[in-house]
């Protein structure tokens, strides 16, 4: 595989405008390493970017780095939370750079990738958690926002319903400032938890009509006590559902009864893992050291995939990003078709699609 360096090997000039300039889009995006390089070599030959494949078996996905990108007048910030709701739209929350013109916190695009509207302006420089839920028939947003130390939900326009601060009735807190909320579950009476991931390390339950029932976790690592509760899932696999918690910290993911008893740990696979994903059997944990990992229903790993551990990039230039390789996933979600697409913790965003291969 070589690199072709003038235009007289049987190629018209059009033709080598294209292969070359495909060529310097491939380093700029992947970097000035010997694999920037040898992608670089190779769009330069065949005139498309070589096909990146991760996984093994029926669990083989095709990278498409870069899938989602925003407008020219917003820029990502750390690119955090990701949703999709019953219409096929995907929603995006990040940070936003401090660069970007627009300080839009949610970014919305269709189901193929185009960008189609923002908003969210009160999020920006805390837009973490984001999930979707229907109710009575509409969907809803629930935002995390660990900057402004609050919890949201609004309609998909972004009109807010409500917005709670920090749980005073749970007598945990001398004021708000300990209070971070990073991501949220849902229970199935209509109910949802709250992870104060980055704040006390605590849970907190709320009912269908958002009024507090229960808090429990703290700080620890024995049965029932939490380190960095970054997120947490209604895991219905088994038929009995419980509630497991991303205990990141912990390099653990900790399950709790719906009442907040400690049910089990489960250990193996785990790095730092960030949020749960369920589909079918499986479930999709984005681990913030550098890799994907997918689990059966005995959460025993089926695959990892992108490990790009250790990876030392956050805050390196999109210019040496590695194709192929996560440098911090921090959430990721099944998408309808069975995709999956991955948010990274990285200044300057990253959204990158895993096409499911047959």
């Amino acid at each position: 595989m070589k690199m072709i360096s003038s235009p007289s090997e049987q190629q018209t000039p059009a033709e080598y405008t294209r292969r070359q300039l495909l060529a310097r889009t491939i380093v700029a995006a992947f970097g000035f390493s010997a694999a920037g390089h040898a992608f670089a070599a190779e769009a330069a030959q065949t005139g498309q970017a070589p096909q990146i494949i991760l996984g093994e078996g029926s669990h083989r996905y095709e990278w498409v780095p870069d899938w989602l990108t925003p407008p020219d007048n917003l820029k990502w910030g750390d690119t955090q939370g990701l949703a999709q709701d019953s219409a096929g739209r995907i929603y995006v929350s990040h940070t936003v750079h401090p660069d970007s013109p627009s300080g839009d916190a949610i970014v919305v695009f269709d189901k193929h990738g185009k960008f189609l509207t923002s908003w969210g302006s009160q999020f920006r420089s805390g837009g973490h958690g984001l999930d979707v839920r229907k109710e009575g028939g509409q969907d809803f947003l629930y935002h995390c926002d660990t900057a402004h130390k609050t919890v949201t939900k609004t309609k998909l326009n972004g009109e807010v319903v409500w917005q709670k601060g920090v749980p005073v009735e749970a007598g945990v807190y001398k004021d708000g400032s300990a209070f971070t909320p990073t991501n949220i579950a849902f229970h199935p009476d209509g109910g949802f938890y709250v992870a104060d991931g980055y704040g006390s390390n605590w849970v907190h339950q709320y009912d269908a009509k958002a009024q507090y029932i229960r808090t429990f976790g703290g700080i620890g690592t024995d049965p029932g006590k939490l380190h960095q509760p970054h997120g947490l899932w209604l895991d219905a696999r088994s038929g009995d559902p419980s509630l497991v918690v991303a205990d990141r910290a912990n390099h653990r993911m900790q399950y709790f009864s719906l009442e907040g008893k400690h049910q089990k740990f489960v250990t193996e696979g785990m790095r730092q893992p960030c949020h749960f994903k369920t589909r079918g059997d499986e479930m999709l944990v984005p681990d913030l050291d550098s890799v994907v990992t997918i689990v059966d229903r005995d959460n025993k790993v089926i695959t990892h995939l992108g490990d790009g551990y250790p990876s030392n990039l956050r805050d390196a230039p999109r210019s040496a990003f590695i194709p192929g390789k996560f440098i911090h996933p921090h959430t990721a979600i099944y998408l309808h078709n069975g995709d999956i697409l991955v948010a990274e913790w990285v200044p300057i965003g990253r959204i990158t699609l895993l096409r499911k291969l047959a």
